[in-house]
């Protein structure tokens, strides 16, 4: 068991969290939870061994292995993707030559009776206890089973990780981690960088195989799937939920009602006290009770009621201006990079109103397709945009895109027109930039807040054809909800590339697969998709 003893961190005199106190069971897979900024990221690498806090203590067995796969990373660029994982396996492998040396010493040395070689005996015997006590593994078959779950494929692994994105070097580092099999294993938005199949397999591989397990991620789905318990970090506490994320809801919803009632009682009872001290505090007779109600006030503890994370974005597109009834028709299109094709004589035809999702493996395609429907690359084949079709595009890198040296309101205000040039303050209000923030440089804002900012550029435009590439990558979960709900409340048309099950769930009623050089279509909602999907695996498992 490992245990959060009293733990708090402070920044400048200001504390981030206090006293934090939980114990992490062997089976416990936790969702770790709260609004941005409270705190999560920090008690994970507190947790992980990678930051020290500023009081309180991490306490866990002497042999415990606590794995950690942050936010961003990147991976050594001197080995392939398969020598990159095989290092998961590294202290086995050097135990083993450890123990070979040793082994050479005892049959070359011929000091028999002296305490070192007394002592390389009892190294000999304690290393082997450890090591034959591990279960026998096919080290090669598990690195490749691994690597294919998470997306790769078997002509990547002999390539050098330098070939890869930081999106694919971070499933080499989660590869590794899986293949360790930790005791606890600290995963700070491991979805992110996953395709809907991946994020599947992971989160079936572990259900099954792992450990304990701590997660901070904004995929819903994913969460619900995984764990068995909610911590929430608000207002520098913890509550501590034994359940999963859908039921914490609920149970977190009766906890502010009752807390807004004891509130609510609270203040009308001071009220009352406050009224009967200022009449009778110059009355001779009742001195004594206007004294007791006085200190009464002084001792009494107000009850808190905790934050509702209302900072969420309240979004509102303008009405779509009418397009033609089909806004995008591809046929036999074909794209290739040299030798190399992405997909050939894909068909597809969008009609005005759809909600589409591009779905399927990260380089199938999907993203290619988008920046062929925005001109942006040459192919073979036809595609033809309807009349009158007004393009918002929000790509994956759009927050990259921002000018680093603007503030927040510059950068709004330099694209407003018309009557929002007025309102620019409103706008930034409603995405959570207020105050002193608004002066704020692009360039110290996290991911979340650029994304934000570059979302609030996209409202701007009347469109009637919304293509969102990746939109809730940054975004937390009450934020993607908003999101969600005013997607389904335009009424343009809307392609949607996202591995987010939750998010893509109750919007996208089509959904277009990539996959094998293909785009396939597929008339059913992402559930249905993925329903189907489970069954031609199975069949294709039975093939094979």
């Amino acid at each position: 068991m490992i245990s959060v003893d009293a733990v708090g961190v402070e920044f400048s005199g200001s504390a981030l969290f206090s006293n934090i106190t939980f114990n992490i069971n062997p089976t416990d897979r936790i969702a770790l939870m709260g609004k941005n900024g409270v705190g999560k990221s920090t008690l994970l690498k507190i947790i992980a061994g990678k930051n020290k806090p500023t009081y309180g203590k991490i306490s866990s067995p002497s042999d415990a292995v606590i794995a950690y796969l942050p936010q961003h990373l990147l991976t050594e660029d001197n080995c392939s993707v398969f020598e990159e994982t095989a290092k998961a396996f590294s202290k086995i492998l050097d135990m083993k030559n450890k123990m070979e040396e040793l082994n050479h010493q005892l049959e070359t040395r011929t000091d028999y009776e002296s305490d070192e070689y007394s002592k390389i005996i009892e190294q000999v015997s304690e290393l082997s206890e450890k090591y034959y006590s591990i279960e026998e593994i096919n080290y090669d078959a598990e690195i490749e089973k691994t690597l294919m779950g998470l997306g790769f494929v078997r002509n990547d692994f002999n390539r050098p990780t330098s070939e890869f994105s930081g999106g694919w070097r971070m499933r080499i580092e989660l590869a590794k981690i899986l293949l360790q099999k930790p005791d606890l294993i600290l995963l700070d938005e491991p979805t992110n960088h996953l395709d809907i199949e991946s994020v599947q397999w992971l989160e079936t591989f572990l259900k099954e195989n792992a450990n304990g397990v701590i997660v901070i991620s904004h995929d819903r789905t994913f969460v619900d799937n995984l764990t068995n318990r909610t911590i929430e970090i608000t207002q520098g506490r913890i509550y501590d939920y034994k359940t999963n994320y859908s039921h914490y809801l609920e149970l977190r919803k009766e906890r502010r009602e009752q807390q807004q009632k004891q509130f609510d009682d609270q203040a009308k009872q001071i009220a009352e006290i406050r009224q009967f001290i200022e009449r009778f505090k110059g009355t001779y007779s009742k001195t004594l009770q206007v004294q007791s109600r006085v200190k009464m006030l002084e001792k009494m503890e107000i009850v808190e009621v905790d934050e509702v994370d209302s900072s969420a974005l309240r979004l509102k597109f303008p009405p779509a201006p009418r397009s033609g009834n089909h806004p995008v028709v591809v046929d036999d299109l074909t794209k290739k990079y040299g030798d190399h094709v992405v997909f050939e004589k894909a068909n597809l035809s969008i009609s005005r109103g759809e909600k589409i999702a591009f779905v399927g493996k990260n380089g199938e395609g999907k993203s290619t397709m988008v920046k062929a429907i925005m001109g942006e690359i040459d192919f073979e084949g036809s595609l033809k945009l309807g009349h009158n079709s007004m393009i918002g595009y929000f790509a994956q890198n759009e927050a990259s895109k921002l000018d680093e040296k603007l503030t927040i309101f510059q950068t709004i205000d330099e694209v407003a027109k018309g009557d929002a040039r007025t309102k620019v303050k409103d706008l930034l209000g409603a995405f959570m930039f207020s105050g002193d923030n608004i002066e704020k440089k692009v360039s110290v804002l996290s991911g979340g807040e650029k994304t934000r900012l570059a979302m609030i550029k996209l409202l701007l435009q009347p469109v009637n054809l919304l293509i969102l590439d990746e939109p809730t990558n940054h975004l937390d979960m009450r934020s993607k909800d908003i999101l969600k709900d005013v997607l389904k409340a335009f009424d343009g048309t809307i392609i949607l590339v996202s591995h987010d099950r939750d998010f893509l769930d109750g919007l996208a009623n089509k959904v277009f697969e990539f996959g094998n050089k293909r785009v396939k279509e597929h008339l059913e909602d992402i559930n249905g998709f993925l329903r189907n999907k489970n069954i031609e695996n199975l069949k294709e498992i039975e093939r094979k």
